[in-house]
């Protein structure tokens, strides 16, 4: 799945999309692991911050091209399905939701390597608290996994604790609300917050 496009403020160059790419909500998105041919549609999608599913280190091309656009890099070590499979720590799903949630983080992309197993699962979570039926949420987890779905992933999302994350955000005086009709978002007790300078994060 690759989206290409012709942006007219790019100077009518064609912008293509990472594999996999899609909106998630508005100003959430998902991809695979995005490459320099993929920098030109990052820099239309006006990012604020990335969010890394894998242990390995990030290319260094990459990180001074985000580090030139005020991108932050947030990455959340989650290694690869191994045989026998090995749960995905909740405490790591829980951090990377805490970045994912903050609007002040928005737009804001999400990636593994394919963008379909640890990027589904975080989403697939996210769509848990967003209150989506459980059968929706496998839809979407399999639309993108495919014909490869992991017991791994489904067994994270069904039994990742919501309460939790509420929790979590109320810990840190963040203000929980529904999304309403169509979206969610926090609500700050200051108004104006400074934003940190950008740089890679790892959690």
């Amino acid at each position: 799945m690759c989206l290409i496009m012709k942006a007219d403020d790019h100077d009518g160059c064609v912008l293509v999309a990472p594999q996999n790419f899609a909106m998630v909500e508005n100003g959430i998105y998902r991809s695979s692991f995005p490459k320099p041919e993929h920098f030109g549609f990052l820099t239309a999608l006006n990012l604020r911050s990335i969010i890394y599913l894998c242990p390995e280190p990030y290319p260094e091309e990459s990180l001074k091209f985000y580090e030139a656009n005020n991108i932050k890099l947030f990455q959340f070590a989650i290694e690869s399905q191994k045989d026998p499979p090995t749960p995905i720590p909740e405490d790591t799903v829980m951090a990377a939701l805490r970045v994912l949630v903050d609007v002040r983080n928005h737009p804001i992309l999400i990636h593994c390597k394919a963008g379909k197993h640890r990027t589904g699962c975080l989403v697939g979570c996210l769509r848990k608290v967003q209150n989506w039926c459980w059968s929706s949420v496998l839809e979407e987890y399999q639309k993108y996994a495919g014909l490869k779905c992991r017991q791994r992933d489904m067994k994270c999302i069904e039994t990742f604790d919501t309460v939790s994350l509420r929790q979590c955000l109320l810990s840190i005086m963040y203000r929980y609300l529904g999304y309403g009709p169509n979206r969610k978002r926090l609500l700050y007790g200051e108004e104006n917050v400074q934003t940190p300078k950008p740089q890679a994060t790892k959690v």
